[in-house]
Formats: C-alpha cells, sequence, structure tokens
C-alpha cells in the first residue's frame, strides 16, 4: 500500500504521537502513537499488514486488531482528503 501525504498537509511529532495540519482548512487531526507509528510506516512504504506488525509488536495489541486499526486509519484519512491514493 502506498500511502502519500496530500501536497498541502504537513505533520510535527508531539509528546503524545503527531499532528497532522491540513493547510487547506486549518484543521488539525491529533494521531495517538499507535497511529502516529502506523502512518510513519505506510509513508515509508510499508503495506499495511506491515504496519500493523509494527504496531502489534510496539504496543499490546494484537495483530489481527492491528491490521483492523491500520486499515480503518487509511479509510479516515482518505475519506479527510489528507492522503492519496
Amino acid at each position: 500500500m502506498t500511502l502519500r501525504l496530500h501536497a498541502e498537509v504537513c505533520t510535527a511529532d508531539t509528546d503524545y504521537g503527531t499532528v497532522l495540519l491540513d493547510q487547506r482548512t486549518g484543521a488539525f487531526w491529533q494521531l495517538n502513537p499507535t497511529a502516529a507509528l502506523a502512518v510513519r510506516r505506510l509513508l515509508d512504504g510499508d503495506t499495511a499488514e506491515q504496519a500493523a506488525t509494527a504496531m502489534a509488536t510496539a504496543f499490546d495489541v494484537g495483530p489481527d486488531d492491528a491490521l483492523t486499526d491500520v486499515l480503518e486509519l487509511v479509510d479516515q484519512l482518505r475519506a479527510a482528503g489528507l492522503v492519496s491514493p
């Protein structure tokens, strides 16, 4: 799964995860540490399964739940127009 942030979306790491700023609307999106890890891995070229494995390894979550979370996160980011494709 190739994931790219929209050209008008920038990121900032925080003590609590990552913030996405949509410069088109001024809206902020706060990603918790698990979501931040998944997004970083996907932006680096990992598949959803690889990102889920990284989540399951780093956090107390089962691999099936992690994959479900990654796929739902991607759907939400796409619906908000923050990522493509």
